[in-house]
């Protein structure tokens, strides 16, 4: 089941993270209810076609239903937006060659806040860097992460580690 995510200029849905995912950590009265987010207009994005992701989905199948990766292309962002073409990945069957853009922790938050330049108040202190503990954006919004790897490289150099 999909949970509600945060599109450009959404706070009242991404105030509902913690409430649909407890694990968020986010303390429950920053959150907003159900009913009073369904009440709030909300900037949307701008409705089209559908990203087609289906060129990385051939391979990273799990990414064909995984929140952060269905919302976007919902939205008409695919992968290519955030990881660039990747023809080389894409083209190489041995796995060996990195996608052309890769996001070590330190550099996802600010990766969003491209985009996403609008956020609920108690996202503040982590697009600041000033939370408790170190937080990203993809610990509340999606498990866009690849859990079994047969291959890793470095998100800075590209080059690969474990093969």
């Amino acid at each position: 089941m999909r949970h509600l995510a945060v599109y450009v200029c959404a706070p009242a849905v991404a105030a509902l993270c913690s409430c649909t995912r407890p694990e968020c950590g986010a303390p429950p009265e920053t959150c907003a209810s159900p009913a009073a987010a369904a009440d709030t207009a909300l900037p949307m994005p701008p409705k089209g076609p559908p990203a087609d992701n289906f060129r990385c989905h051939v391979c990273h199948i799990n990414f064909a239903d995984e929140e952060l990766a269905v919302n976007h292309a919902e939205a008409g962002v695919g992968c290519e937006k955030c990881h660039g073409k990747s023809d080389a990945h894409c083209s190489d069957e041995d796995n060996i060659t990195a996608p052309d853009i890769m996001y070590a922790k330190e550099a996802i938050t600010p990766a969003c806040m491209a985009c996403h330049t609008a956020l609920p108040a108690d996202h503040k202190s982590v697009v600041e860097g000033t939370a408790e503990k170190d937080r990203f954006c993809t610990d509340c919004h999606g498990e866009h992460r690849v859990a079994v790897r047969s291959r890793a490289w470095d998100k800075t150099t590209g080059k690969l580690i474990v093969r």
